[in-house]
């Protein structure tokens, strides 16, 4: 089973396009001159292309592997993660987002030197890059071009690799986050044609859609709600809708690949639409992934191709299953091909693109001598040039690395919890001091690589010879799926540190964020907790005082921050940070940057300013 001439035409034109898409944006309207529009862009974005390329990030490649071989070999419990999707992206949609765009950041990370310190910044940014980069850029790469390229289609290894590299690294470095955007509303719909194809096709060829549902009934692949509330096991209703609202609030509250597109929005409300549109699409996006699942389970019922030895993973046995069911159809095997690029292409732009954007505004220019609008913005391209070379290098280290890598993407899901704990410590805890959040997220990442350490070496080191499954876990960071072992064994209910190692994986996001939160809090009171009064306006979102309604206001006020955000101003007072950030870059503050301040606080413009203390010393330059 090898392409046809028109199959490698429709791939061809996917990477032509992408880059195409690319240099249009390159060198039309202000031709990524500035690093507002570099890596912002330039805050025009309209709700319908920031939601779709919030769904690209989401739907990754391995995502379109994984949710349908999840399907087959286990049923469709796995569908009730679609409950989580809804606090998943409200939560974000009404407490981050607001918070986050009326803050006019370019970074995520610019809120904890707001909320804490400059050193939390630092830890925060770093930990970010740590996880995009080493969990999610190589491992992407390679993982799903090694299951697909070499045993199905024919394609060269690496001519593969480098053609999708190239071209991704092409149009990020030089069309920025508005390319990016736009190349993941093409490669969405073409994500969603090929999958499309392949149910339509699968559906007939099977006898129908009534006929599927008959045989994956007769084979229990249909499930019903289970309401165990076990934590060690690996899906319930418990585990996929509650557990699955912390992955959600990691990935689309708190991610700087999700929270620089909502940024880039023309409005807030315009970015809080976004969230609210990405829900049904994530609803049909998962809908698809069960019923490829099902036409895959009534075309070859029990006696599957990983059983009859002609793939060994059932990642592979989907691919083998689409190459089966299309190849008497030219130019329907290139177009899933296409759907796959489309899924990695648009996961590993925003990695590229987001790790630009926080190494710029996070670790170089507010360390670095005041530097002109054309030098800042030429070192962001090169930021995102570098990232995707880099990343090229590093998929070549990871083909040599052969089963590390699914630990690699296991653990990739572990650091978004610390992360999203420390954010929430930020915003919901006003007496959290930057001491409190230094050691919280230290904690929660040494509890994050303990737990999936150690339960991965627990398994390696077992006696009985297990028989493996792959599983799907939702990855965190840049809202993409990653491929993980479980092991299916007959043994007693696991205790002491085997309990713990046990855990489903759905609830590490919630376990290590919690850590971050309950040990940061225990830090920060006996260090001396923070006081209102010296918080910076606007950091703090009032959770606590709207659950504590029934108090009286003098009691509120003592335990939290009772001023409602939507009684804040739309730009912050932020004068405090203004001078901090001007004077450490050698630039007095003076009383035409309140005025500029005020200005741009009463414009409703559809390009608000992206960093107001940037803004400002580019202003006195």
């Amino acid at each position: 089973m090898h392409f046809s001439t028109v199959d490698y035409v429709i791939f061809v034109v996917l990477l032509v396009a992408s880059a195409g898409i690319g240099l249009y944006y390159a060198f039309s309207g202000g031709c990524q001159r500035t690093t507002q529009e570099f890596l912002l862009a330039d805050r025009s974005m309209r709700c319908l292309p920031v939601s779709l390329s919030l769904l690209a990030t989401f739907q990754s490649a391995v995502a379109i592997l994984g949710a349908p071989a999840e399907i087959y070999t286990h049923g469709t419990q796995y569908w009730f993660l679609g409950c989580s999707y809804f606090l998943g992206l409200l939560i974000p949609a009404h407490i981050f987002i607001p918070v986050f765009y009326r803050l006019h950041l370019s970074s995520t990370y610019q809120y904890l030197e707001l909320r804490f310190s400059k050193s939390v910044r630092i830890c925060g940014t770093v930990t970010f890059i740590f996880q995009m980069f080493f969990f999610h850029g190589f491992p992407l790469v390679n993982v799903y071009l090694n299951l697909f390229v070499i045993t199905v289609t024919g394609f060269d290894l690496w001519g593969a690799v480098l053609a999708m590299g190239l071209v991704c690294t092409l149009y990020t470095a030089l069309g920025g986050l508005k390319a990016v955007i736009w190349t993941d509303v093409f490669q969405t719909i073409v994500m969603f044609a090929g999958q499309l194809a392949v149910i339509i096709v699968g559906t007939h060829q099977a006898g129908g859609i009534a006929e599927v549902w008959k045989k994956a009934q007769n084979g229990s692949r249909i499930s019903g709600l289970d309401l165990n509330p076990d934590p060690l096991e690996r899906h319930t209703f418990w585990t996929l809708g509650v557990g699955g609202v912390f992955l959600m609030l990691a990935l689309y509250g708190v991610n700087q690949a999700q929270v620089q597109r909502y940024l880039s929005s023309r409005t807030e409300k315009e970015a809080i639409m976004s969230c609210y549109v990405v829900f049904p699409c994530q609803q049909i996006v998962l809908t698809m992934g069960c019923l490829m699942g099902l036409v895959m389970y009534a075309r070859y019922g029990e006696e599957s191709p990983l059983d009859q030895g002609y793939v060994k993973s059932n990642d592979q046995m989907v691919l083998y299953f689409v190459m089966d069911v299309l190849q008497d159809l030219p130019g329907l095997p290139g177009l899933f091909v296409a759907c796959l690029f489309s899924g990695a292409l648009s996961t590993i732009s925003s990695a590229f693109n987001s790790l630009a954007t926080v190494t710029m505004e996070d670790l170089i220019k507010p360390h670095v001598s005041p530097m002109t609008e054309a030098r800042a913005t030429l070192l962001s391209k090169m930021l995102a040039l570098g990232y995707g070379l880099v990343c090229l290098a590093m998929a070549y280290i990871a083909s040599l690395m052969g089963s590390v890598l699914q630990a690699a993407l296991s653990i990739f899901g572990m650091v978004g919890g610390p992360l999203l704990g420390l954010f929430c410590l930020g915003m919901f805890f006003p007496w959290a001091n930057s001491t409190g959040a230094l050691v919280g997220l230290l904690s929660g990442l040494v509890m994050a690589f303990w737990i999936g350490i150690g339960s991965f070496l627990s398994r390696m080191s077992a006696s009985a010879p297990p028989v493996i499954n792959a599983t799907v876990i939702p990855d965190v960071g840049n809202m993409t799926t990653a491929v993980m072992t479980t092991l299916i064994t007959s043994k007693p209910r696991p205790s002491g540190v085997q309990a713990l190692y046990s855990l489903s994986y759905m609830w590490y996001s919630a376990h290590n964020s919690a850590t971050v939160v309950v040990v940061g809090l225990l830090v920060s009171f006996l260090t001396g907790p923070s006081k209102e009064k010296d918080l910076n306006p606007g950091t703090i979102y009032p959770v606590l005082g709207n659950l504590l309604f029934f108090l009286p206001q003098r009691y509120r006020e003592k335990l939290c921050c009772v001023t409602p955000l939507d009684d804040k101003p739309k730009v912050m007072d932020l004068q405090p940070y203004q001078m901090a950030q001007k004077e450490s870059n050698g630039v007095a503050y003076t009383k035409e940057d309140d005025e500029l301040r005020e200005e741009e606080g009463e414009q409703k413009t559809a390009q608000p300013t992206c960093n107001l203390a940037h803004t400002v010393q580019e202003t006195a330059l």
